[in-house]
């Protein structure tokens, strides 16, 4: 009879066959594709040869189990204890299913890895290929370009073809001489002559059509800025047509009218339709242009326009008026007043709470009702109230009544305040921690006493959220005192600060999806103020360097929340915090950061007008990124277009050090006081690339010592060079 040793054996060696397998798969799934053939085949060489190994281990494993069901079967023949011998059958049974299971599965796993290296060698030899033929003169670039080389071949054609005069003359020498060779020489002559005649011929014709081509894309690229220009201020005419205005049938016809005059100057180029314009302008065409995204803009505003414009109209009826409770019609005046009112009530509720709960948190009489802990966290709970009480209650408060018979001066009051307002960002930022905190000791009978006390209806929550409620409150009230203020002193300076409180809003909304970055290593605040944020789907489309398996394999796109900062533009995976219902917070995982300095966008993409590319160090990684929506598209790529313009200007200007700097490094510079330098780039490492004009030399400079002085040229500071020179601070360090 079969011991029990065998088959425990060959169940530890199925167990390791399928740690192997799954070590190995690991391996295939995290390989590095080298970006050369050669390297290419030796993987694929080199993971078919373990592929085998494994193979015949596992065809010797299932030998051996095979070899155990026989030696079983042999015993329960001859032996009576059926039982034992049963169930020891069934073991080896089931071990030799699991690595058939095994096998056909890894098999699988590895015919896909396999079909995968293989089309990606072939993509690679591809491209090869593509590279090595792709050289055309297509765009003013490369037409100037060839110019410039043709002007060289011209100088050394010259060259030649003055050598060749001199052959021809002496061999007319010989002939005239009498050579007895004088058929031969004459031969040699005339070939040449005809030579020197074809290649001056060529060269003529070849100089003359690339000047045709280079002022074919001058032509073509004036045309192309007069459209780019006619599409900026078509944008600019959509966003400034007010939607109140449109609701009416006279201010929907009038919009019309504008859309309609302004379309009467539009380019004739663009009277042929966008297919024919990316045709025929293909070689100049940049992704700056988005003339087909804005003509589908007007088209759609339009149409709107014309629904409204041909709302019926009811016919006046012919009978006796009847009076009506009209409802009475506000004023500046009404508004102010309310808003007056409304900030005395806020800052009575926030002084009953800062009075009736988080002072009672040091009463000793309530101390028996307050857990320990809630009172080393009354700053979580509370945030910076007291700092938005004492704003409100002692300056903003009489500021308002200052204005109440004057409510055009509120405007004005809301933008010097402006500054001040920001504490509600750092309040809001604040607001998950203090819920969370509620949440947990929101049943303590502390709390339960001091509503009360202060005969509250609703709970300590309610009125915590009374700050982040009193800003979109300015905001709805700033829109009522413009809607009955118009055309009258104060207008652009309500305006002004209607902006400024939606700017606000915005501000704490982004930098409340800020604080549940989760995984980002460095200081986030080193990426200056965050801009933008919002969800998109992103395909990686191009990525130089090592490519792994997982990353090949992805054609779905991900799902990335991206965050737009100053200096930097963040890459998150949105991930749902555990919870029930609205207790739900959103975090956001780090997956990627790309530094402005080094980013640039294609502006649309064929087939998706939502859809743009932002790409990095000169396209070695390139993102293709989805918006929800073309208007949320459009928003983003003016924010970066805005970012990348200022970065331009920052690297055109040249600055002047108002301090010696010392060499610290290999790839580091000298800068003497007086030198005169220009900005070149900012590199991985957060140091910036510096070309020293006064003595001719390039080098880093650390981004620490790298102190601008902004602004000041207006008083007199800066000392410039062709009026685009900054200064460096007094004081400068590498």
């Amino acid at each position: 009879m079969l011991k029990m040793p065998a088959i425990e054996s060959f169940a530890v060696t199925v167990k390791d066959i399928a740690q192997m397998l799954q070590g190995f798969g690991t391996e295939l799934a995290e390989a590095e594709l080298p970006d050369e053939g050669k390297a290419i085949e030796y993987l694929l060489e080199s993971h078919t040869d373990k592929y085998r190994k494994l193979k015949d281990a596992i065809r010797s494993v299932s030998k051996e189990g095979h070899q155990l069901l026989s030696s079983l079967e042999t015993s329960g023949k001859e032996d009576d204890s059926q039982w034992d011998v049963k169930l020891d059958w069934e073991t080896v049974q089931r071990l030799l299913a699991q690595l058939r299971d095994m096998e056909s599965a890894f098999d699988g796993f590895f015919e896909k890895h396999h079909l995968k290296l293989h089309q990606y060698l072939q993509l690679l030899r591809y491209e090869q290929s593509f590279q090595e033929v792709s050289i055309s003169v297509d765009t003013l670039p490369q037409t100037e370009q060839a110019l410039k080389k043709l002007d060289r071949l011209e100088s050394n054609a010259q060259e030649v073809m003055a050598r060749a005069q001199i052959i021809i003359l002496h061999g007319h020498q010989l002939s005239a001489s009498h050579h007895y060779a004088m058929a031969l020489i004459m031969q040699r002559c005339n070939e040449l002559r005809h030579r020197c005649d074809t290649l001056s011929a060529a060269l003529k014709t070849k100089h003359s059509r690339l000047m045709l081509t280079h002022q074919l894309l001058l032509c073509l690229g004036q045309v192309l800025r007069r459209v780019q220009t006619w599409c900026d201020d078509a944008a600019y005419l959509l966003a400034n047509q007010l939607v109140d205005k449109f609701q009416s049938k006279e201010g929907a016809q009038a919009a019309l009218r504008d859309i309609e005059k302004f379309l009467e100057g539009a380019p004739s180029v663009l009277s042929s339709g966008p297919e024919v314009l990316t045709i025929e302008y293909e070689a100049v065409i940049t992704p700056q242009l988005q003339h087909t995204t804005v003509q589908q803009m007007i088209q759609n505003r339009q149409a709107c326009l014309r629904k409204l414009a041909d709302k019926h109209v009811r016919p006046v009826q012919l009978v006796a008026p009847r009076p009506e409770n009209t409802p009475h019609c506000k004023s500046p005046l009404h508004v102010m007043r309310e808003l007056i009112e409304t900030e005395r009530i806020y800052v009575e509720e926030l002084l009953s709470v800062l009075l009736g709960y988080r002072a009672e948190m040091d009463n000793p009489a309530l101390s028996g009702l307050l857990p320990p802990i809630l009172h080393s966290k009354r700053d979580i709970l509370f945030g910076n109230m007291p700092e938005i009480y004492n704003f409100h209650s002692r300056v903003f408060l009489q500021d308002l009544e200052a204005c109440l018979e004057a409510p055009e001066g509120v405007g004005a009051c809301f933008l010097e305040r402006k500054e001040s307002f920001q504490m509600y960002e750092c309040y809001c930022q604040n607001k998950p921690r203090s819920e969370a905190l509620w949440r947990q000791f929101s049943d303590c009978a502390f709390f339960q006493e001091c509503q009360k006390k202060l005969e509250h209806k609703l709970g300590l929550d309610s009125y915590l959220l009374k700050p982040v409620q009193r800003l979109t409150k300015y905001q709805l009230l700033l829109k009522e005192l413009l809607k009955y203020s118009t055309d009258c002193e104060g207008t652009s300076a309500l305006q002004g600060a209607l902006t400024a409180m939606l700017d606000l809003l915005k501000s704490v909304n982004d930098s409340m999806h800020q604080i549940a970055i989760t995984g980002y290593e460095g200081d986030i605040c080193e990426l200056g103020r965050v801009l933008m944020q919002g969800s998109f789907s992103v395909w990686i489309s191009h990525k130089k360097g090592p490519t792994r398996m997982k990353e090949l394999a992805r054609f779905k796109p991900m799902q990335r929340h991206l965050f737009l900062y100053e200096r930097a533009l963040l890459f998150c995976k949105r991930r749902e915090e555990h919870g029930d219902g609205c207790d739900k917070t959103p975090s956001y995982s780090f997956k990627h950061c790309l530094k402005m300095t080094a980013v640039g966008i294609t502006e649309n993409i064929k087939g998706d007008v939502k859809k743009f590319e932002i790409w990095y160090s000169g396209r070695e990684e390139v993102y293709v990124v989805q918006a929800p929506t073309v208007e949320v598209k459009m928003a983003w790529l003016n924010e970066l277009r805005r970012i990348l313009t200022n970065q331009q200007k920052l690297l055109r200007g040249r600055y002047r050090a108002l301090a010696d700097c010392l060499r610290n490094g290999p790839d580091s510079i000298t800068i003497k006081r007086e030198d005169v330098i220009q900005l070149q780039y900012e590199d991985n490492k957060g140091r910036w690339l510096v070309k020293n004009l006064s003595r001719r030399q390039e080098g880093f400079i650390a981004a620490a010592s790298l102190q601008l002085i902004i602004g000041d040229s207006s008083r007199g500071h800066s000392s410039r060079l062709g009026g685009k020179e900054k200064t460096f601070s007094s004081k400068m360090t590498i």
